[in-house]
């Protein structure tokens, strides 16, 4: 099996799609939120203190990158994150998902608990702040969709219809 990578910004779909994909493909989901979280507790940090920790150490992004990538050269696993087309280039398949602003502000309000306008504000500042970071410590510019293989705007088909989409290219590429 492949190994595929998920990025795309805030609410874009990119966890909902991970886990089907990884329910269908019988495949683990490797997350770099989910080791962003390990190595807070592994420091003994709640989330909030371990964010701004982060921010102001740029070894806790090249740690969950160099982690990424060593589950990426493993192989045979679906990786989400905002990173994973740069941090893992080899991978079978670069998967971007993307939806309107306000549509992704919705699922992240509905999601989160929040009105959508809170829901914007932190899609924006969020957005904002990975864009300087990832520019800073890999001169990246994480507009450009060059790097990957397929982009989806996930306002326009439902989770199933793109997990049969990344499916089909998989099966057309490897067959």
């Amino acid at each position: 099996m492949p190994t595929i990578v998920i990025s795309g910004p805030p609410g874009s779909g990119k966890s909902t799609v991970a886990k089907m994909l990884s329910e269908l493909l019988n495949l683990p989901v490797i997350s770099a939120g989910s080791i962003f979280r390990s190595i807070a507790r592994e420091m003994g940090m709640d989330l909030v203190k371990f964010n701004e920790y982060a921010k102001e150490n740029p070894r806790i992004d090249i740690e969950i990158d160099l982690r990424t990538l060593k589950a990426s050269i493993e192989g045979n696993v679906i990786i989400e994150g905002h990173l994973t087309a740069w941090v893992a280039p080899k991978a079978d398949l670069k998967v971007y998902l993307t939806a309107p602003i306000r549509v992704r502000a919705k699922r992240i309000a509905k999601r989160d608990g929040i009105d959508e306008e809170e829901a914007m504000f932190s899609i924006l500042e969020r957005e904002k702040a990975h864009w300087e970071r990832f520019k800073a410590l890999y001169g990246i510019d994480i507009t450009d969709l060059s790097p990957f293989d397929l982009v989806v705007d996930t306002s326009k088909f439902r989770p199933e219809e793109i997990s049969n989409m990344i499916i089909s290219y998989i099966k057309r590429s490897y067959s």
